[in-house]
């Protein structure tokens, strides 16, 4: 996985203008079933993809929080929302709050979560890849695939399949 991790945003980045050309046709044009196919391209890639052998996501980014992942995971730590704020979160320049520090706070040794009944919208979703309207979120899946082995791997197959 670390040979992976290392050659992905190369791989990535070789990849973008072609990545970029093909979901902007998709987004113009998205075929009828794409949602049903997104989701089956997903399951069959986290069939293969194990997480917790690589969380890159967590070691290089980080999730919004929203007020409802503030209120949830501040009640599941027993803090009170300004304090959860205070230990862990920042405002960035977009005014949402983000974790303080990378890699997450909540990542242990063998990447797993510690919150991870209670994670962020934002975790649960990603890569965001088996979402409705898929073809709305292109600049995030150019991030991701940079990110994310499994989104990389997605989005390959699913350009082989919509015959980019």
């Amino acid at each position: 996985m670390d040979k992976i991790l290392k050659q992905l945003p190369l791989r990535a980045k070789e990849k973008q203008n072609e990545n970029k050309k093909f979901l902007s046709k998709l987004k113009k044009k998205p075929p009828k079933d794409l949602d049903y196919v997104m989701v089956d391209l997903h399951q069959s890639e986290f069939q293969k993809t194990d997480c917790l052998s690589c969380a890159n996501c967590c070691k290089t980014t980080g999730p919004l929080f929203t007020n409802a992942d503030i209120e949830r995971i501040s009640k599941h730590l027993r803090l009170k929302p300004q304090q959860f704020i205070a230990r862990y979160l920042q405002v960035d320049e977009d005014n949402d709050h983000v974790l303080q520090q990378l890699p997450c706070t909540f990542l242990d040794a063998d990447n797993y979560c510690s919150i991870y009944d209670v994670r962020p919208k934002a975790c649960r979703e990603f890569p965001h890849t088996n979402r409705k309207k898929f073809h709305q979120i292109n600049n995030l899946t150019l991030k991701n695939v940079a990110i994310c082995p499994a989104a990389f791997n997605i989005v390959e197959e699913m350009k082989r399949q919509l015959k980019a």
